[in-house]
């Protein structure tokens, strides 16, 4: 189940309740506060159950704790590091994490160390902390991440997508608790890259995705078939937002999606599984 968050509900569409109009929160905002978010549910989680395993082949909870740690620490370490360099496309950078799996896997481990997972909750709000500092200041238009030059507005909107995702982990591996609230700002934000992703993989017109109300995008599949120009398309998928993350992120497969009823599909075309995932 994904759950938006009630607080930030309330506070969309971006209207004040003295009429004046709010502006779309930035990146910056939705990292940190969907950052809050996990660490209260974390901070209410009984000691005994950072041992259970989580839906990530090998990782228990503690393991889960010390990869988000991992996040918010290299998000300050990064935002210190500009680069002259041509940024990459996000889906190129991203790509660039496949091959990195065991040396993220390494670096998850180090990081946990021998600590318990409360200890680790605990370094999680100290890293969220020096998070929300470093992003107050500004920063170059580029940065060097550990993968290549990236935009630092491209930069921060993975991080956001890192924690959507890892919520939903969490909440698979938790099914009989209340659900990880998601900030929309950051759902929002991360529906929308994760489409531009694969319209940038995948250019063209032939298939039209979307994720209502967040993202509607338009790619090539296979061969070039009809283009969409105007009016409806010959090729179309919906399907909602948690399907579509967990689609994107290897964590549904295509044909898990569409047995359960949680993909429309029609046209030809309309078929995603030689696109998917986009990470994992």
């Amino acid at each position: 189940m994904l759950l938006v968050c009630k607080r930030c509900t309330r506070r969309h569409p971006c209207v004040r309740q003295d009429g004046s109009v709010r502006s779309r929160a930035t990146a910056a905002e939705s990292l940190v506060e969907q950052s809050r978010v996990l660490l209260a549910w974390l901070s209410e989680l009984p000691d005994e159950e950072y041992a259970r395993p989580t839906v990530l082949t090998g990782w228990d909870v503690r393991m889960l704790v010390a990869h988000l740690l991992l996040i918010e620490r290299g998000t300050v370490r990064v935002l210190g590091l500009p680069s002259s360099e041509k940024p990459l496309s996000p889906y190129a950078f991203v790509a660039r994490y496949r091959p990195s799996v065991e040396a993220i896997a390494a670096s998850t481990a180090e990081t946990a160390g021998e600590h318990s997972g409360p200890e680790l909750v605990v370094a999680l709000g100290e890293a969220i902390d020096a998070v929300k500092a470093a992003l107050t200041g500004s920063h170059p238009p580029v940065l060097q991440a550990p993968r290549g030059p990236f935009r630092t507005e491209d930069w921060i909107e993975t991080r956001v997508i890192e924690l959507v995702v890892h919520a939903d982990d969490l909440n698979r591996t938790f099914p009989e608790r209340a659900p990880i609230p998601v900030v929309r700002s950051a759902l929002g934000r991360t529906m929308r890259s994760l489409a531009q992703m694969l319209a940038d993989a995948h250019p063209g017109r032939s298939v039209e995705v979307r994720i209502p109300p967040y993202a509607a995008v338009q790619c090539g599949l296979g061969d070039p078939g009809p283009t969409h120009t105007r009016g409806t398309p010959p090729n179309v998928v919906e399907t909602d937002a948690l399907t579509f993350l967990r689609l994107a992120t290897g964590r549904m497969s295509w044909a898990e999606a569409v047995g359960a009823g949680a993909v429309h599909a029609s046209g030809l075309r309309a078929d995603l599984s030689g696109a998917l995932p986009l990470l994992s």
